[in-house]
């Protein structure tokens, strides 16, 4: 019996693109294009790559935050593609996001504890003095002290406000939580403390996270799986040991050659990629890498390579999406 929690099948979402005089549609930006993956229950996914790549549009249209234009979502049984409004309001007590920016992510007229209140009332969850206790067990278990009921946002640090997000986040005792780059907006310092925390709410409550972020190294941490993502595409997949051991896809190995190591004593070569990202709107034929990828020959130039299985038998599965995967390499 499969444990997946979460499966995703051939997701699409193309923002339209208007223009002229006319305002019509003259294009499309294909910001996820055909991305499949699996979330398994207390296990986290985490979803990686550069800027503008599509990342944070597969996790809202996860949540439905923004409507996808194809593909299958299956949480916990259910078809999320086919709820109405009202029964997906029902499914969202089991999925839950934290947004990437904690300055605004918090309404800054509300107090912390209307803030924290909120999610017990849209679902109506115990009476008023319930939700009262509830909301300072929420502070106490992300380290927060119960007077920040009283105060309001921008009362607190960029770290203490993530808590409060992430305290939001947990109210409803949710299933899966989207970590849409939680960290990313915080000091390195605080960065460690708040991936920390996830890790420990995580073992208590046996959640599973889809972890959206452009930093290797703290998704190497974190997360169980990790997919990389290029230009709305998924190019290379596999578990967390397994991608920073035999990175296969010569993005995912010039993201790795990126990360300092924290030892002067030691060097890894570094290797820069040529040129910019494409844009969405216009990705190039063939491999979208291709026009950046030092080993393009001509066939990545005119097919797109298929995200298949290159693992041996015993191995874990290790997908990877390029013509030339396992015969060159940056590091």
């Amino acid at each position: 019996m499969s444990n997946n929690l979460l499966e995703v099948h051939h997701l699409t979402k193309y923002f339209p693109i208007i223009g002229g005089i006319f305002k019509r549609k003259t294009g499309y930006v294909y910001a996820v294009d055909d991305i499949s993956l699996t979330i398994q229950e207390g296990k986290t996914l985490g979803l990686v790559g550069e800027s503008g790549c599509g990342k944070t549009t597969v996790g809202r249209a996860l949540l439905r935050l923004i409507e996808p234009d194809s593909g299958a979502i299956n949480f916990m049984g259910q078809d999320l593609m086919a709820l109405s409004q009202s029964r997906l309001r029902g499914a969202r007590r089991n999925m839950q996001i934290i947004f990437q920016d904690p300055f605004e992510s918090l309404d800054s007229r509300q107090t912390i504890g209307d803030i924290l209140e909120e999610p017990y009332e849209i679902h109506k969850v115990g009476s008023s003095e319930d939700r009262k206790d509830y909301v300072k067990n929420l502070l106490n278990r992300v380290g927060m002290p119960e007077t920040a009921v009283s105060r309001f946002a921008h009362e607190f640090s960029g770290g203490q406000r993530q808590r409060i997000g992430i305290a939001r986040a947990i109210a409803l005792n949710p299933r899966l939580i989207i970590c849409d780059e939680p960290v990313s907006a915080l000091d390195v310092s605080i960065q460690s403390q708040i991936v920390n925390l996830l890790l420990e709410l995580q073992r208590e409550m046996k959640l599973s996270y889809l972890f959206i972020a452009h930093n290797l190294a703290v998704v190497k941490h974190i997360s169980d799986n990790i997919a990389v993502m290029y230009l709305g595409r998924i190019v290379e997949y596999t578990d967390s040991e397994g991608l920073y051991a035999t990175p296969l896809h010569p993005y995912t190995q010039a993201l790795i050659s990126a990360i300092p190591i924290p030892d002067p004593s030691r060097k890894r070569k570094r290797f820069q990629l040529a040129g910019d990202v494409p844009s969405p709107a216009n990705p190039p034929s063939g491999c979208h890498f291709h026009p950046r990828c030092p080993f393009a020959v001509a066939i990545c130039k005119t097919v797109y390579p298929q995200l298949v299985s290159v693992s041996g038998a015993g191995e874990k599965d290790h997908r990877v999406a390029c013509h030339r995967a396992g015969a060159v390499s940056l590091l």
